[in-house]
């Protein structure tokens, strides 16, 4: 056994278990580092109090004279909470988080030192974005750009630093993070709604999208993953042989959680319940070792912050805890990987889902309107939303029998889907006494309030609608949601947009009623989106031929789907909207298409390394000592050796055969990887990357997993399947 693998089982089992007090209520420590209402009471004037809160409701500005008054109390209540420093957190594309910390102290001459962070320094700072991506929006010598300060996301503290959720912006003013343009599709989405509300209430001023995810993630021993390069490296195993036991006998989903991962999720509630982050369900999912935990639902910007926040906190509770989480999305083959299934709805200021039924007709008619229009959304823009969820790691998810697949469908229930059945077949102009009738009181009036448990969940469908909400369920783990909510958002508010027009368009050429209008709209586009809905097994082939006759896309890997994002069509939706314009949404799939070819990349050379400086050695190393045993059984019995020594001359020739493998494959891919990397269209590249350098993997992992099986295990360097997913 290696000394670095031997090391680290050892150092397990001597280790003590870590206790946690859990007696201490979570509602007393909630939100407890978070500057939020409660707290900006206490610490702010009525006047700065006020302006906050019109701004977190109503968008409007905040003036500086304002923002002195409010950083000055920030301060305060930060250096009570024992703050030292604070940092404009903010999230650019590289998929993490990114904070600059500066100290509130500062000199004032004469020997002299106060404490001072002023509005300017709480509104806006110039961070370095030279070393970010970019996508072609600057050069790298221009260096500048700027974070603004996100009053609808409230600062909180982490250790001794306050953290002020902000924008990133380039100095020309185009977005370098997530965070803008979802805070551009949740205007266009809270506007388009507030606009079709008025059709049902008038009292409606505002709609929120709603966000809940839930996260899953595998814990590792932090020794057993330090002594695997390609988890360090990559976040992933990129080889392994799998152990004779694995998630087959489906005795981990929802199992008695290990005290060693309990211990753990207690210490990163706590932290959540101090940073406001309101996490609720923690079990154990399918694969060994891998769990989940979940929100209470959140306004959609304050949720994705929170998940981006809870990847950090998770990291740093593990090394307290001697884990190493793996948030990828594929980290070990043959056993399930993890999703960040993303559940949205959207909310008026009056109190009402726009995705639950109602108790009446007219609420139903209410519900039934944002449910088909959202049915439209994907329908129209599935290609886009696919490639809303597109990375390298994702890739090895979708698809893969325990996850939705590539393709984009809708899943409704079979009750929702005989509603839509029915009023599709309404006679088509204006509707007659008798059919209003039938519509509002056997169509619309006969759904229940709650559908929760009307219809079995489809875990095969990327988006299905749960009762009263859509879950996006092909969301990876890794993945930052504000990338998926901000299409999302922007195709309902395009949608609902358009549904409008066409009302009223009906309503002032057809001299339509409005109810009779709606119904119109709602038929057509009823017959428009059929193609969407799919009730059935999104993982066999005869879903991927009936969805080809249907027309939907299928783009199984991310240089395919990233195409969906600069097509005219989709860079006139988010122009139209506001949320990017054509220089963004071109950065941002240069910089994703980017990402793509450098993990690859990465792998590949991880890979090679692993296989020809850990692997062959090894291998040649117990090789040797085979040979070194048939001497001995020839020096002992002469001529009849053979017969004597037939397994361990036929184990040296497959040996022999795999490092050959190994060797030869290797080589191909370096040579594939030159070739890829010769080419100067990046979307060139990343195809032969994805074409030619990555299905070499497989063949390389095919001949070291034989190896390992073959090798004597104390020889073995690589700590096995069975260690990293077994050890508690």
């Amino acid at each position: 056994m290696s000394t670095l693998r031997f090391h680290a089982l050892k150092e397990i089992f001597n280790r003590q278990p870590i206790h946690i007090e859990e007696n201490i209520r979570r509602s007393e420590i909630f939100g407890a580092n978070v500057f939020n209402e409660s707290t900006m009471r206490q610490y702010l004037t009525k006047d700065a109090f006020d302006n906050v809160m019109d701004a977190i409701g109503n968008g409007s500005k905040i003036g500086r004279a304002v923002a002195d008054h409010i950083s000055t109390g920030m301060k305060e209540w930060a250096i009570s909470k024992g703050a030292t420093h604070y940092t404009h957190w903010f999230q650019p594309l590289t998929g993490a988080t990114a904070e600059k910390h500066d100290a509130f102290f500062e000199t004032i001459g004469n020997g002299l030192s106060i404490e001072k962070f002023g509005g300017g320094q709480l509104v806006q700072q110039e961070p370095d974005a030279s070393s970010f991506p970019n996508g072609g929006i600057r050069n790298t010598f221009e260096a500048r750009g700027y974070t603004a300060w996100d009053p609808t996301s409230p600062a909180f503290i982490y250790g001794t630093t306050l953290c002020i959720p902000t924008v990133f912006v380039s100095y020309t003013g185009e977005a370098l993070d997530y965070k803008t343009p979802l805070l551009r599709a949740l205007q266009a989405v809270d506007a388009a709604s507030v606009a079709v509300c008025k059709y049902f209430d008038k009292n409606v001023k505002k709609v929120n999208a709603s966000l809940g995810w839930e996260q899953e993630y595998f814990l590792i021993d932090s020794g057993l993953a330090m002594s695997r390069p390609d988890i360090v490296l990559t976040g992933r195993t990129l080889l392994g042989h799998s152990p004779a036991k694995g998630q087959q006998l489906d005795d981990h989903y929802f199992g008695t959680i290990p005290n060693r991962a309990m211990a753990y999720m207690r210490d990163l509630e706590t932290e959540c319940m101090l940073l406001g982050i309101p996490v609720k369900t923690r079990h154990n999912e399918v694969a060994p070792n891998q769990f989940e935990l979940a929100p209470i639902y959140e306004e959609a910007n304050l949720a994705v912050d929170h998940n981006s926040l809870l990847m950090d906190v998770m990291d740093k509770v593990a090394e307290r805890h001697n884990f190493k989480v793996l948030f990828h999305e594929k980290p070990f083959a043959g056993v399930n990987g993890s999703g960040k299934h993303n559940n949205w709805s959207l909310g008026t200021n009056t109190g009402v889902n726009l995705l639950s039924p109602g108790k009446t007709p007219m609420s139903n008619l209410q519900f039934l309107t944002f449910f088909i229009n959202t049915i439209k959304a994907v329908h129209d823009n599935e290609a886009l939303l696919r490639a809303a969820i597109a990375s390298a790691s994702n890739d090895h998810r979708l698809g893969a029998n325990e996850a939705p697949p590539a393709i984009i469908s809708v899943f409704i229930g079979e009750q929702l889907t005989k509603v839509l059945h029915e009023l599709e077949n309404v006679t088509d102009g204006k509707l007659s006494p008798q059919e209003k009738t039938d519509l509002k009181l056997n169509v619309v009036g006969k759904i229940p309030d709650v559908l929760l448990d009307n219809t079995d969940r489809n875990r095969t469908s990327p988006f299905a609608f749960t009762g009263n909400k859509f879950e996006f369920r092909a969301v990876g783990s890794t993945a930052n949601c504000a990338n998926p909510m901000t299409v999302l958002n922007t195709i309902v508010a395009k949608q609902l947009i358009d549904f409008k027009e066409e009302v009223e368009a009906m309503i002032s050429k057809k001299d339509m009623k409005k109810d009779d209008a709606i119904f119109n709209v709602l038929r057509e586009y009823i017959k428009k989106s059929k193609h969407i809905l799919f009730e059935g097994n999104g993982y066999g082939e005869a879903w991927e031929k009936e969805a080809k006759k249907r027309g939907l896309s299928n783009n199984k890997t991310t240089p395919e789907a990233l195409k969906a994002k600069v097509s005219k069509s989709a860079i006139k939706l988010f122009e139209d909207l506001g949320v990017m314009n054509k220089i963004e949404s071109d950065a941002r799939y240069e910089i994703e298409m980017e990402e793509y070819v450098l993990r690859i990349q990465i792998e590949g050379r991880v890979l090679g390394d692993i296989a020809r400086n850990h692997v062959v050695p090894t291998a040649v190393r117990y090789q040797n000592i085979l040979i070194d045993n048939v001497k001995g059984l020839k020096e002992i019995y002469g001529a009849s050796f053979k017969k004597l020594a037939k397994e361990q001359l036929n184990l040296i020739e497959d040996i022999s055969s795999h490092i050959e493998g190994i060797n030869s494959m290797v080589t191909k891919m370096t040579e594939e990887r030159k070739k890829a990397n010769a080419i100067l269209s990046l979307e060139k590249k990343a195809e032969v990357y994805c074409n030619k350098v990555k299905p070499l993997f497989d063949d390389i992992r095919y001949h070291c997993d034989k190896l390992e099986l073959l090798v004597d295990d104390e020889l073995w360097p690589l700590t096995k399947y069975r260690e990293l997913l077994f050890t508690k």
